[in-house]
């Protein structure tokens, strides 16, 4: 019975997750610490700190060591099906319908203003994060450097070297020593090699076959293990891979599903769905299901097994110095790569003049916060049917 009213709680917690990590940090105060006290503030906010140091979706990985924590493996999965299949159904729906529409020759034109939305979102966040991450001097060099190198060299390799070079660096800078003797801990390496397992498998798979479904499944898998904080950061990542890399979609229908998944509950990853129905649409309707849920379930399947491999162990982790100043460094050239992803959609020659008006707009609305997410989707559409 305890297993059933969680799993509701958790359905509550997705159908009230709009924005990002942080925003979903709220509800689940609200919903698990507040209302039906399954832990208390101060092991939610240790257990988010915990998954900010993981790569892969915070909010995710949080609600799912919460599921482990309140009902052990088995709850934890179920907890994240519960926590992600509803977005990952409808994103991909969506990428079904979308095709749909164009290869009956019916206007797209209202979804227009999606874009210019789906813009300022990557804006906001930008600036929302810049505020947290960028402290000091050092994080703040570390952030132009790693949006001016990904400016100049397109190369998705380049993200995971940056990532951790900030946090070496920020360990070099604040002259933290690494004592080998906090890592003397004993987690259950099992799902570790499940890990590298899939990873290496994937690519395998991938360089052999070279079928849809192992491409899709190799690259949201890696996104799903290289990507540090929420969904907006794996933004740079997918537009460098599926629109300019393989040409999956094109960079307005990138942005008309980024534009969309602001207006859906649930976790920011749920986007996946979109990009990899999408890359099937010209295979038949149960290839485009398929690659949709594959997409979806792959990118979230990294950040599960990392939750089996270390919450076993995250009472000792926590208090590991070296962990937390590094994460400082990793945080501000996150922040740098979505900074530059924003500025490259933002003077993008898809954007006419009157459509960066809206970006102003959408960006003024949400910085107020006078309007949520799904209205501002609405209001989108209203506007394309109207202008």
């Amino acid at each position: 019975m305890q297993t059933t009213r969680f799993l509701f709680d958790v359905f509550i917690c997705s159908l009230g997750a709009y924005g990002g990590p942080e925003a979903h940090f709220g509800i689940f105060y609200s919903q698990l610490v507040n209302k039906k006290k399954y832990l208390t503030e101060e092991e939610l906010i240790e257990l988010n700190a915990l998954c900010s140091i993981l790569p892969g979706p915070t909010s995710t990985q949080t609600i799912a060591a919460i599921g482990y924590k309140v009902g052990g493996k088995l709850l934890a999965f179920l907890t994240l099906l519960v926590w992600a299949l509803p977005v990952l159904v409808l994103m991909t729906g969506l990428a079904i319908v979308f095709p749909y529409l164009e290869s009956n020759h019916l206007s797209t034109d209202f979804l227009r203003y999606l874009a210019p939305m789906a813009i300022a979102f990557v804006l906001f966040a930008g600036f929302n994060i810049s505020k947290k991450v960028i402290i000091n001097k050092p994080t703040l060099i570390l952030a132009l450097i790693s949006g001016i190198a990904t400016f100049f060299i397109h190369a998705t390799w380049l993200y995971p070297i940056l990532l951790l070079l900030g946090g070496y660096v920020m360990i070099k800078i604040e002259k933290t020593d690494v004592n080998i003797s906090d890592f003397h801990i004993k987690p259950s390496w099992t799902y570790l090699i499940l890990f590298f397992i899939f990873a290496i498998g994937s690519y395998l798979l991938m360089i052999f076959t070279g079928s849809l479904l192992s491409i899709l499944f190799y690259e949201f898998y890696k996104f799903g293990y290289l990507v540090f904080g929420g969904g907006q950061v794996v933004v740079p990542l997918m537009i460098s891979e599926f629109v300019d890399n393989y040409k999956f979609l094109s960079q307005q229908e990138f942005l008309i599903g980024y534009g969309l998944i602001q207006g859906l509950p649930g976790p920011m990853f749920g986007f996946s769905s979109f990009v990899g129905g999408l890359a099937a649409r010209n295979t038949n309707l149960f290839m485009q299901i398929f690659s949709g849920l594959c997409s979806g379930i792959s990118i979230f399947l990294p950040g599960i097994f990392l939750i089996y491999f270390i919450y076993p162990i995250w009472d000792k982790l926590r208090q590991i110095k070296a962990i937390k100043i590094a994460l400082k460094g990793i945080s501000a050239v996150a922040c740098g790569l979505l900074l530059k992803t924003a500025f490259t959609l933002l003077f993008t020659p898809l954007l006419p003049f009157n459509q960066f008006l809206f970006v102003l707009l959408f960006f003024i609305l949400l910085y107020t916060k006078k309007v949520p997410a799904p209205v501002l989707v609405i209001i989108a559409i209203i506007l394309g049917f109207i202008i």
